[in-house]
């Protein structure tokens, strides 16, 4: 496996640890080295500290941005101190483990959102930079420096298996997603399949939701295990969600348009990626049902794979880059999603960042799952934006809600489109509302009229009779 560290996007190859130590004379770091390779580098710090293993000095690189000094200075800490638990972790790095950013004093601002804290006066540090992608595997990290947080070995072993086998026995007949995309019909690179709680949510959803433009035929029942881990994955999600918005968010607040209300699971999309190569490519995740400031429950089970994020920012080049180049050129961050591990993507997940799954040069099988990556996102379906509420474009087709991402201007509002130019053999209209959702993230036809009516009765005061008490 590669290291666990910041790197260019092209595989590097290090020097062996002779040649470190086979220099003729030991340069004392300086910053004026910012512009060597990070080979020449590495090289310096190996001269200085010959017992450090590699991984442990290119973290103390990262951490320290590049600088030799500050990398020294850090690593001198380290292995003076014998009682040190780094000292410890570095031989489990052969174990796929990484200490935490913290411990060479990288530590995050008082918020981990562009958007909810604007108008701190602490600029936060930037870890990601043009061309390389930062690798981040302890939870301390994850959560500090992204809009997501992990819980490795969730479920107890013999329920994480048991559901792993249950949804790959139905994993192949689970089918490609098929779009259209600038005029082209295009297929997802992975496999997928929707379930919700109950066959009659699944006729609904056959029915009266629409996705790309058009209904969906297979919709399933959860199947008994994915039920029944379902109310751990709410509980852990929950507790997490009250953690994020006491630790990271401004005055210990919930985000605007983020639901004060606890996180119910009643639906799930489950993917599949068999093989190395099978991926998705950077997005963000439909809010049409999900509603703004989402928050998503997704249970990784078998292969471990990478799970990239990158924040969305105003493009300084071509309006038509693509994804991979925005990613060097902005930097990105990538997660290592072992089997039985539970990733909550947070309300700030879907209108600020992007996410992908990228491809792998190569995997290490899993017992059960062999080369099989099977992904369970648990979601969170509004009643208030069922299809029968929300607008309807020219075609007569209940619309997608999206987020300005990009753009300086009207950036974070939200807008109803239509979404028929999605679905192949068919054109769509111009159609574009701006939508309008209060505090709490409900939309302006919430609650109905009728439930505002017995609302309204419920709270009428019961005239007094004069009967004695």
């Amino acid at each position: 496996m590669d290291s666990f560290v910041s790197r260019k996007r092209q595989r590097i190859s290090l020097p062996p640890k002779a040649d470190f130590r086979a220099r003729p004379t030991t340069p004392a770091p300086d910053d004026n080295v910012d512009d060597e390779s990070t080979d020449y580098k590495l090289a310096l710090l190996a001269s200085l500290y010959p017992q450090t293993s590699s991984p442990t000095l290119l973290e103390a690189l990262l951490a320290s941005n590049g600088s030799v000094e500050d990398a020294s200075q850090s690593l001198k800490s380290v292995v003076n101190d014998d009682a040190s638990p780094r000292k410890k972790l570095a031989a489990a790095y052969g174990k796929g483990y990484q200490t935490s950013l913290s411990s060479f004093n990288i530590r995050p601002s008082s918020s981990c959102s562009d958007a909810t804290d604007s108008k701190s006066p602490t600029k936060k540090r930037q870890l990601t930079k043009r061309g390389r992608t930062l690798h981040l595997y302890s939870p301390e990290d994850i959560e500090a420096h992204t809009p997501c947080s992990i819980i490795h070995n969730f479920l107890p072993e013999e329920e994480a298996d048991a559901l792993l086998r249950e949804l790959l026995a139905e994993a192949p007949t689970y089918q490609k997603d098929t779009f259209k995309l600038f005029d082209k019909v295009c297929e997802s690179p992975h496999t997928m399949c929707f379930y919700v709680d109950s066959w009659g949510e699944a006729q609904r959803q056959k029915t009266e939701y629409i996705y790309n433009g058009s209904t969906v035929e297979d919709v399933r029942k959860s199947t008994p295990e994915m039920r029944k881990v379902s109310g751990k994955v709410k509980e852990a999600v929950n507790t997490e969600v009250q953690r994020r918005i006491k630790e990271y968010y401004p005055d210990g607040k919930k985000l605007k348009y983020q639901s004060p209300h606890d996180w119910e699971p009643n639906a799930a999309f489950v993917n599949c990626y068999d093989g190395p190569s099978e991926n998705v490519g950077y997005h963000s995740d439909q809010l049409t049902y999900i509603g703004p400031r989402a928050i998503i429950g997704s249970l990784s089970l078998g292969v471990a794979r990478e799970f990239r994020v990158r924040r969305v920012k105003s493009p300084k080049r071509a309006k038509k880059a693509d994804d991979a180049a925005r990613a060097d050129a902005e930097g990105q961050i990538a997660i290592h999603l072992p089997h039985n591990s539970l990733l909550v993507m947070h309300a700030e997940m879907q209108e600020e960042w992007k996410h992908s799954i990228a491809p792998a040069q190569a995997i290490d099988p899993h017992p059960v799952a062999r080369s099989k990556r099977i992904n369970v996102t648990y979601r969170c379906y509004k009643e208030s934006l069922h299809p029968r509420y929300t607008p309807k474009c020219k075609c007569g087709i209940p619309t997608v809600l999206r987020c300005v991402q990009r753009k300086k201007e009207n950036r974070g509002r939200y807008m109803w489109m239509c979404h028929v130019n999605y679905t192949p053999g068919m054109e769509g209209c111009s159609f574009f509302q701006w939508a309008e959702f209060n505090d709490d993230g409900e939309p302006p036809w919430w609650p109905p009229k009728e439930q505002q009516d017995l609302s309204d009765k419920s709270n009428t005061p019961v005239a007094n009779t004069g009967s004695a008490t």
